[in-house]
């Protein structure tokens, strides 16, 4: 049966290429051996897998072999069917002939002879040695070859090929390759039927009993059908072979998976293996370190050795495929599931074969996988999954590792990390390695028993080791201690006693979890064959006394329950010998029932032995002493010095320093490849655990670089556990390394980290640090981010709102995680607007200091005017001591259900809005009307607040040119009465002239400017202030019948500048120029009512009334201009007296004066006065709410509130009458046919002297009249001069015509071109038409120039 073993993997590991034979028949081989040795190996070959899919091969090694060679020629049938797959793919055969007859007679037959073999590929090579210049000897070569091809080719196949010594064709070695890839292809498809054919026969019989398991890999000679499955396991590996061969690694591949199935559900045997030496070492990549015939035992094969070997197959065509990531993804999945396999076994095993064999079996598959992998070889989703594998493997190989080391006695050396000691972090972590170890490996009850333990370790221990869930190594006995061992035992108890936990910064002290599933000692003795478990001290760490979480856990009675559960995990018999519902429901009752019977914790707790772990102690029978926790880490180095035979694992375990340069190697190598991959997490938390080594050898800058990174994970994902745990080794680096920047970091993370997690004095002590450091003098001060530790937000309640411009005082909640008071030097709070991504933040600071206590504060800060929009609260800053800081966090400041609850899931509440700007108060005129010129008139200004309050508002007042302000009287304020100016003015004026109300209230003007009353801060009032305007000139009355020469209103305007401050600190301002209109009491006219014939001229002065209020006139009287004097008495006086004259508003009244011409002379030196001036005397009735009223000086003087009367003057100019004008300016009719656009006109004037001119003129009676044209110019073209002088005679009857050349512009009513006298009074003359009128312009006529006539 094992004949051929040695002999088939001898060939396996030597043959590597296919074989082609060469039938030479006339000796040729040796010439043309070069040429053809040349194209091997085949480029580009075209094969068929096993699903007949063609399947390029970029290179196929051949091998060209004589017929008469001793390789082919020596093997015997039986072999040739064993090893079918180094059989030949093809026969070439070699033949040159040059004569017909030989080719008849001799070749021809030889040939049929060697081709009659139907099961080979074969054609024939006719090799040519006719030279080129021997035309006779080419043409026969050529019939020669014609008839070979005619005898032994067909119209299906070309079996043969024609080679041409001395001159090749070209094409000849492609249809040489070409025919030797069809023979292999034929015979590749032809031996993969015969395997397919055998493997499914045998397959359907691989159940029957006569099934012998290693004959399968072993094909004989001759099948005679007694062992029906017989061929089968050779079958299916000489199949894989062949395809390894042909280059065809994806079926080989397959063809192994295969026979592992095959191998694991029938090939099994009892015997396991791996009890000789050398074989902790994994062999997953060297199939050829033992051979086949040393692992067959009982017809089958070893599992252990077999395993591997199958796996070495798998991974060497995974690398010839370049798939390294893949084989390290099947390696990893392997070792885990082989773990399994040898746990099962672990009883009959050297001492921890198991745990060797990992880690040999994890580097020897990291390092072949590293090797062949090339970055950029596969898909980045790919290479990142690889470097997750392999930092899997690092982790694997890391916890292993990490057990060996406890049990030699390097435990304490190893650092206690979050990572090594805490299960909640790793995805694919030991959690889930002990899980798939152990549940492969049980029996159903066992799967139930692991379930539940699972689920009791996570209950009672939720924070516990994650190395702690590998089981300790399960011996069938424990390795005894060496007789010659005394010394190393009392080195190991030297260094136990010499033990001491390393206090943590500020004086933290934690009791490290433990690292061990249960207890070394308990562990190693109970697997003596002649002792039992210790006492209940033993149970747990080996001396007396219980830690604290052991005591509370014996408080209850479920906890002791788990416990007992725990400490007896790894013995298989522990659930068979105790019923788990039975302790669940005894778990509810209490510690003592009242009767005072001791519970079963007690009855427990008080079960002792009296021996120690440091003494002996007595012992009744023969039970053998317990070994010491010292002797147990002696014997266990003795078993691994004896079970590893890697010299450089060995060594990693010769001492402290060598274990601990190896356990740094794995972590780093596990957290490298984990930055690599998608498992970065996984990656930071391995550097924490590198980190803790750098610490403890006092590396602080490498251990610091590592811890940020560390924390930084920690505090994103929310593990304050762990963060708690990390932290303070951290800040204690920092210190020493004199980072103050990042030392008060880490104390404030500390201090807002969940206060159960540190004790009251230890937080003191981090609060104590920050505010050494604050009040320190800094190297390089930074703003420190105290966001977790002291939160803000806004007051229950609406937000504040303001005004544009206005300050404010806005109130913030802050909450201080601070276990002490502190005082804040200064505090800012940060408004960010919610609608502008312009703006910045704006600070808002505080005035002085703030002590802050623990929980919530209320501070006030004042807010200086703000831009209008909505503001939240963005950031906090401040600074303590020396120390700024900042804080952007909000505090949950009520519950969820009620609008104070602030989270960053829903948007954050504003604190405050400022208003748009809009108008907060309105200035305006009391009185629309005029009032009186150059008299002291009451002005009223309305003040109206718009929802907003005056208080304290103050009212600066500036009078323009031409007014100013009577000071010696008091100004007045009162309510505005809403309609009041709307009352008509009545002819009879009230009894009561006062236009003082009962409610006014006198005011007084201080460097102009007024403070207004509080009584006037929400509600309209009228502010009275006593102007005078000033106009220095007279009043001027007109003729009647002229243009009106009336006073503009713009002559009696005056300006009033108001400016209101107001608001809380006068911060608003309101601006607003008032006009005031002033105006002369009356308006005068006058006109000649008549001429009487001797010369007298009756005047008549029409008064118009300017105010809206009564004038009475008492007295009036006319002082004439030189030229004029008047009729009768002479005083002045008018003709009628009708005094008083009463003048109603908007009314008229006339006086009549008696004058005429007289001639004046002018006096040496002296002008003429051209000026008559008309006074009047008056008085005025009427109320400032309304207009024109009494001058406030003048008011209520008389006895009988009779007011002194007023003067008004007014300047006439009197004109000498002009009865007959001096000329008439007539303008003559236009053309018939009308004017038109475009069409020149003639424009005429005709003037006509009316009566002979006064002047002195020449003796030619020629006088030199000054005309003028004027002309709108948008409307009319002059041709010709628009102003000139033209000659007129100086008798009356005189005419003259002045002609004008115009061209109208634009078509409709236009007025026409005027004709002026421009030094003629306007009085002299006479025109018609006497106003301006229109005439009639059509538009221009049709043009035809471009038109063409109808044909």
């Amino acid at each position: 049966m094992a004949t051929f073993l040695p002999q088939f993997q001898s060939i396996k590991s030597s043959f590597a290429h296919i074989v082609l034979s060469v039938e030479d028949v006339s000796d040729l081989w040796p010439t043309i051996k070069k040429g053809f040795e040349e194209r091997l190996p085949f480029k580009r070959a075209s094969l068929n897998n096993k699903t007949r899919n063609p399947v390029l091969v970029d290179e196929l090694p051949a091998e060209f072999i004589l017929t008469t060679d001793a390789r082919l020629r020596s093997r015997f049938p039986q072999e040739q069917s064993l090893f079918w797959f180094r059989e030949p793919y093809a026969t070439i055969v070699l033949v040159t002939c040059e004569d017909l007859d030989e080719f008849k007679n001799i070749l021809k037959p030889r040939l049929k002879l060697i081709v009659q073999n139907d099961d080979r590929e074969w054609f024939i090579v006719y090799v040519s040695k006719a030279p080129a210049h021997n035309d006779q000897a080419t043409k026969m070569a050529k019939k020669v070859f014609a008839k070979l091809e005619v005898d032994f080719s067909s119209k299906k196949r070309e079996r043969c090929c024609k080679l041409d010594i001395h001159g090749p064709d070209p094409n000849f070695w492609d249809d040489l390759e070409g025919k030797i890839m069809e023979c292999i292809r034929n015979t590749l498809d032809r031996r993969i039927l015969f395997y397919e054919e055998e493997i499914r026969k045998l397959s359907e019989q691989r159940f029957m009993p006569v099934w012998n398991f290693c004959n399968f890999f072993i094909l004989k000679g001759n099948y005679s059908g007694d062992k029906p499955c017989d061929c089968f396991w050779d079958t299916s590996e000489s199949l894989a072979f062949m395809f390894e061969v042909a280059h065809l690694h994806e079926d080989a591949l397959r063809e192994y998976d295969e026979l592992e199935l095959c191998y694991l559900e029938t090939g099994k045997q009892r015997d396991f293996g791996g009890m000789e030496k050398g074989d902790d070492q994994a062999t997953l990549l060297d199939s050829g370190k033992k051979a086949l015939a040393q692992i067959v035992q009982d017809d089958s094969f070893r599992e252990f050795e077999f395993r591997q070997y199958l796996f070495s197959c798998q991974a060497k065509l995974l690398f010839k495929l370049k798939r390294p990531f893949e084989v390290a993804s099947r390696g990893y999945s392997f070792i885990i599931s082989f773990s399994g396999a040898l746990a099962l076994h672990e009883s009959m095993l050297p001492f921890c074969m198991r745990e060797v064999w990992v880690i040999t079996a994890c580097l020897a598959l990291i390092g072949a996988t590293a090797s062949n992998y090339e970055d950029g070889l596969a898909a980045p989703d790919v290479e990142k999954e690889f470097y997750r594998v392999q930092g899997e493997l690092h982790t694997l190989c890391h916890t292993k590792f990490m057990r060996l080391g406890h049990l030699v006695g390097y435990g304490s050396d190893i650092e206690r990390s979050p990572v090594n000691r805490n299960d909640m972090l790793g995805n694919v972590d030991k959690r889930k390695v002990f899980c798939q170890e152990n549940l492969s490996q049980s029996v159903d009850h066992h799967k139930e028993f692991y379930i539940f333990l699972h689920s009791a370790i996570t209950l009672v221990f939720p924070c516990s080791a994650s190395l702690s869930m590998l089981p300790w190594p399960k011996p069938a006995v424990w390795p005894p201690l060496p007789p010659d061992a005394s010394s190393e035992v009392l080195a190991k108890e030297k260094m136990i006693l010499q033990e001491s936990p390393r206090l943590k910064h500020f004086g933290i002290q934690r009791k490290p979890l433990p690292l061990e599933p249960s207890v070394l000692l308990r562990e190693a003795n109970r697997r003596r064959a002649s002792l039992s478990a210790g006492n209940m001290s033993d149970l747990f760490d080996g001396r007396p006394s219980c830690p604290a979480w052991q005591t509370e856990l014996l408080n209850n009675t479920r906890g002791c329950i788990l416990l007992l559960l725990i400490s007896c995990v790894w013995d298989m018999h522990a659930y068979n010998c105790i019923k788990m519902e039975n302790f669940l429901d005894s778990s509810q009752t209490s510690v003592s029932d009242s009767s005072g019977t001791p519970s079963a914790v007690q009855r427990v707790s008080n079960v002792s032995m009296s021996r120690t772990l440091s003494s002996p102690g007595n012992f009744d029978g023969s039970i053998d002493r317990p070994m010491r926790l010292a002797e147990i880490f002696v014997a266990a180095e003795h078993a691994l010095r004896n079970t590893i035979s890697d010299a450089e694992l060995w060594k990693s375990l010769s001492s402290v320093e060598e274990f601990e340069k190896k356990y740094l190697d794995l972590s780093k190598g596990a957290a490298n490849n984990y930055h690599r991959s998608w498992w970065k997490r996984h990656g930071v938390v391995l550097d924490g655990e590198i980190a803790a080594v750098h610490h403890k050898h006092e590396n602080y800058d490498l251990a610091a670089n590592l811890y940020e990174k560390v924390c930084a994970l920690y505090a994103g994902e929310g593990w304050e556990n762990l963060l708690a745990e990390v932290l303070p080794n951290l800040a204690e680096c920092q210190k020493i390394l004199s980072d103050q920047a990042g030392y008060l970091s880490s104390c404030v993370k500390l201090l807002s980290l969940d206060k159960g997690l540190f004790l009251p004095k230890e937080r003191q002590a981090f609060q104590s640090e920050v505010v050494r450091l604050a009040h320190s003098e800094m190297e390089h001060p930074v703003p420190l981010d105290v966001s977790s530790l002291i939160t803000f937000s806004s007051n229950q309640g609406p937000p504040l709102e303001l005004c544009d411009g206005d300050p404010g005082t806005l109130t913030v909640a802050l909450w201080s995680g601070f276990p002490d008071d502190i005082t804040l030097e200064s505090l800012s709070v940060m408004l960010t607007a919610t609608n502008s991504n312009d703006e910045g933040a704006k600070a808002i600071k505080s005035s002085e200091a703030i002590v802050l206590m623990p929980g919530r504060n209320n501070i006030t800060v004042s807010l200086p005017p703000q831009k209008p929009g909505s503001y939240v609260l963005g950031a906090l800053t401040g600074q303590i001591g020396q120390l700024r800081f900042r804080s952007h966090s909000f505090s949950k400041g009520g519950p969820a259900d009620t609008d104070d609850f602030m989270s960053f899931e829903k948007p954050t509440r504003p604190v405050l809005k400022v208003a748009r700007p809009r108008s907060l108060v309105d200035l305006a005129a009391a009185v629309s009307s005029a009032l009186l010129m150059n008299e002291t008139q009451w002005v009223g200004i309305i003040v109206k607040p718009i929802n907003y309050s005056l208080k304290g508002a103050v009212l600066h007042i500036d009078t323009g040119p031409g007014l100013s302000i009577a000071e010696k009287h008091e100004i007045e304020i009162e309510k505005h009465e809403f309609g009041a100016n709307n009352t008509d003015h009545s002819d009879n004026p009230p009894d009561n002239h006062s236009p003082v109300s009962a409610d006014v209230k006198q005011l007084s003007l201080e460097d102009g400017k007024i403070n207004l009353p509080d009584w006037t801060s929400n509600i309209t009032s009228v502010l009275w202030i006593p102007l005078k305007a000033i106009s220095h000139g007279l009043a001027e009355g007109t003729p009647a019948g002229t243009v009106s020469q009336r006073q503009s209103i713009v002559d009696g305007l005056r300006t009033i500048a108001l400016r209101l401050d107001f608001g809380v600190s006068h911060n608003q301002t309101f601006e607003k120029t008032v006009a005031v209109h002033f105006t002369d009491p009356f308006y005068v006219t006058t006109r000649v009512a008549d001429k009487c014939s001797d010369g007298t001229l009756l005047l008549q002065v029409i008064l118009q009334s300017q105010v809206k209020a009564s004038l009475t006139v008492s007295d009036a009287w006319l002082d004439l201009q030189d030229g004029f004097a008047h009729t009768g008495k002479g005083d002045g006086r008018p003709v009628s007296k009708f005094f008083p004259l009463i003048v109603s508003s908007k009314s008229r009244a006339g006086i009549l004066f008696s004058i005429c011409v007289v001639d004046t002379p002018a006096k040496d030196g002296e002008e003429l006065d051209p000026i008559s001036v008309l006074n009047i005397r008056y008085t005025i009735s009427g109320d400032r709410n309304l207009g024109a009223h009494s001058p406030v000086t003048k008011e209520l003087t008389g006895p009988e509130n009779e007011t002194d009367p007023l003067t008004f003057r007014s300047a006439l100019v009197l004109q000498r009458p002009v009865l007959d004008p001096c000329f008439a300016v007539g303008f003559l009719p236009l053309p018939s046919n009308g004017l038109r656009v475009g069409q020149l006109v003639t424009m005429k004037w005709r003037v006509e002297r009316l009566k002979d001119s006064g002047k002195d003129v020449d003796s030619d009676d020629v006088d030199e009249v000054l005309y003028e044209v004027n002309v709108n110019s948008e409307n009319w073209m002059v041709a010709g001069r628009k102003r000139g002088y033209t000659s007129l005679s100086t008798k009356q009857g005189s005419i003259i015509v002045i002609s004008i050349l115009c061209l109208p512009l634009v078509a409709g009513y236009v007025r026409p071109p005027q004709l002026g006298l421009p030094d003629v009074d306007k009085a002299n003359i006479s025109c018609n038409p006497p106003g301006p009128h229109l005439v009639c312009v059509l538009p221009p006529a049709f043009s035809s120039s471009y038109c063409v006539p109808a044909a």
